[in-house]
């Protein structure tokens, strides 16, 4: 036991030294609950238990909490800045939800998204706090896209306040979590923090001790900010993601813009006729010429259709919406690639910066994977001027000039081509890599640390170092992987050495084979850091990461009584677009095969590896065929789990 003025961490003895970070993020968690909402902890003494075999993040029981070893231990030996990030986090909200979760609870399963939707806003205000507030945006936008939009646009899509369920663990989603807190998130934007502050202790203090519901929770905003949300509660009951398309129309003779909004939201099971919504969007109108903005205003959109007209604008301005992913949607433009590189470079609110870099990036990389000609020069050369702009954060920098992932990708095409994909990514990879190799070269040299630190000025030049390592051996120089050999083996943290593993195991190099070998030798006693070099190889864009996943699966230190285990296999092999969706089906073989193993020992963990297999409606006939077949030999299983079924079944639909 580690313990801290009756703080403490029940851990194995071993394991003690690697406690300290999670007992720091508790007290300052705990301080800045105290300050930003005026909650005090109520009782003598606060408890956590560590727990290597658990199928959750954590679990926040009053006094005792409860959780993955993986969201405790950390040291720099063996655990990276994101590993760290993610101790703070959970440790966090598992701490904040002794008032939005237990002192406030809920009345019913159908209102788990009031405490966790809340929750999750408050460890992610927490993080920014402690941290860099672009880079953790852009890092939680990331995560709702790639989990919470794909589960909107799927067989499993749901409102944030369900109507039904058949197995209570499959509750647990994206849409609860990610989704809940972007709601409200909203409602803080609405009312402005110091009228969202009057209604969280409105909520707080008129519910404690009760079973409370959403409505609940809505009621006390609208009656401490003074606001009607009559139409904002379509958020709780419509699945979905809107879909708001942006057009700037600007006349030269009057001098007026007309932004003309128009929103959607594709039918979902269940739901095949939708109401708009109340939808807050944050708007800029830049000056080309000046590169300065009419002020930043918030606008909502209530209507299917909808226009407001801006004066005094005597050459057309480009618009920069959404800002701070002020809603969680999807928006199309009529903005141009000149448009895009302009606020890519002189955007100031870092989101819309990032997302214009991001859009720049994507608009060449569709075209590509059309077979149309593109000009990438542009990408090009946004990548150059954020890598030069001596005042951009090093970690918004990193953020900023990382391409899209191959499964976000995916999401702007009708019908997902995986070998396409691939391919025009690697292709814009290699040619950033190579036409600024002596910029890539340059930074990796003296972002170069001189000693751990976790401060922010440390962990962005780690991960500015990281992508220039990434860019560097992308470029196909020969000495590549040399140098990401020479990182790895040099490191004196997890960051470095696990981000030129990475790198390596996307190769066929020598250099490859032995750090991976290295590394098994180096950590395989300890469980959290050999869930790493699974999923190290599991995720890597590899030819042959099919056939290695399979070889992985039957090694010896690949158990399925472990969750973490798994996950870090056959839960990171899942989400590789590329490897997982290889044309012979293997893969989903492979998963499924785990799905119908997994079932018998531990039903939750594998309920979680389904969703997958039910994207099969976004690929050609082909791949979906294969993965209905695999979703049809999951459910024929006998004894087959509630939790698998109800997933099997609803993906199939």
């Amino acid at each position: 036991m580690c313990i801290r003025d009756r703080l403490g961490i029940w851990v194995r003895e071993a394991d003690r030294p690697r406690t300290a970070h999670a007992m720091q993020a508790r007290k300052n968690s705990m301080a800045w609950d105290a300050r930003d909402y005026g909650r005090v902890y109520d009782l003598d003494v606060f408890n956590v238990v560590a727990v290597a075999d658990f199928n959750l993040g954590a679990m926040e029981n009053k006094g005792l909490n409860i959780f993955n070893s993986r969201y405790i231990l950390a040291d720099p030996e063996t655990a990276t800045d994101i590993d760290y990030d993610g101790v703070e986090g959970v440790v966090a909200h598992e701490y904040f939800h002794n008032w939005s979760g237990n002192r406030v609870t809920c009345r019913d399963w159908f209102q788990l998204s009031l405490k966790e939707g809340f929750t999750v806003f408050r460890d992610q205000n927490f993080s920014a706090d402690m941290g860099s507030h672009a880079v953790k945006r852009i890092e939680d936008v990331r995560i709702l896209r790639a989990a919470q939009f794909q589960e909107d646009s799927g067989p499993l899509a749901h409102p944030i306040r369900p109507e039904s369920y058949m197995e209570i663990s499959n509750f647990y989603t994206a849409t609860i979590y990610n989704k809940g807190a972007e709601i409200i998130r909203m409602m803080a934007l609405m009312l402005g923090a110091e009228r969202f502050r009057v209604g969280s202790d409105l909520y707080f203090d008129r519910h404690d001790g009760q079973a409370a519901t959403c409505e609940d929770f809505v009621v006390a905003m609208e009656e401490g900010g003074g606001i009607d949300l009559t139409q904002f509660r379509r958020w709780y009951e419509q699945a979905g993601t809107p879909h708001v398309r942006a057009l700037l129309r600007h006349d030269a003779a009057t001098g007026t813009v007309d932004l003309d909004l128009q929103q959607s939201i594709s039918p979902t099971p269940g739901q095949p006729d939708k109401q708009p919504m109340a939808i807050p969007l944050r708007v800029a109108l830049f000056d080309p010429a000046t590169g300065t903005h009419h002020g930043d205003e918030l606008l909502m959109l209530t209507e299917a259709q909808q226009n407001v007209r801006f004066e005094g604008f005597a050459a057309a301005p480009i618009l920069s919406i959404n800002r701070g992913f002020s809603a969680p949607v999807i928006v199309e433009t009529n903005r141009s690639q000149d448009d895009l590189a302009f606020l890519s470079a002189r955007d100031d609110d870092p989101f819309a910066r990032y997302e214009a870099m991001q859009q720049l990036m994507v608009n060449v990389l569709v075209g590509a994977i059309a077979g149309q000609p593109v000009d990438d020069a542009a990408v090009v050369a946004a990548v150059r001027n954020a890598i030069n702009d001596p005042l951009l954060d090093p970690a918004f920098v990193a953020e900023a000039i990382r391409l899209p992932s191959e499964a976000y990708l995916g999401d702007q095409m009708a019908v997902v081509d995986p070998d396409a994909i691939h391919a025009a990514r690697e292709s814009l990879q290699r040619r950033i890599g190579a036409d600024l190799a002596p910029l890539w070269r340059d930074m990796h040299s003296r972002t170069k640390a001189n000693g751990f630190s976790l401060s922010p000025a440390a962990k962005g030049a780690r991960k500015l170092r990281n992508a220039a390592l990434h860019y560097l051996v992308a470029s196909g120089a020969e000495d590549g992987p040399a140098i990401a050999f020479a990182q790895f083996h040099e490191a004196d943290n997890m960051t470095e050495r696990q981000a030129a593993l990475a790198t390596l195991a996307n190769g066929t190099s020598m250099e490859r084979d032995a750090a991976i070998d290295i590394f098994y030798n180096r950590y395989g006693h300890d469980a959290l850091t050999l869930d790493k070099w699974f999923q190290t190889q599991a995720f890597a864009l590899h030819p042959d990461t099919v056939d290695q996943v399979e070889e992985l699966g039957r090694h010896k230190a690949f158990t399925l009584s472990n969750p973490n285990r798994v996950r870090s296999l056959y839960g990171a092999f899942s989400g590789n677009q590329w490897a997982f969706h290889h044309r012979s089906g293997k893969g989903y073989q492979l998963v499924a095969d785990c799905i119908i193993a997994l079932d018998k020992r531990n039903p939750q963990t594998a309920a979680r590896l389904v969703p997958p297999l039910g994207r099969w409606k976004r690929f050609d006939a082909d791949r979906a065929a294969l993965m209905r077949a695999q979703l049809s030999r999951i459910l024929a299983q006998p004894g087959l789990s509630k939790d698998v079924t109800e997933q099997a079944s609803k993906s199939l639909e």
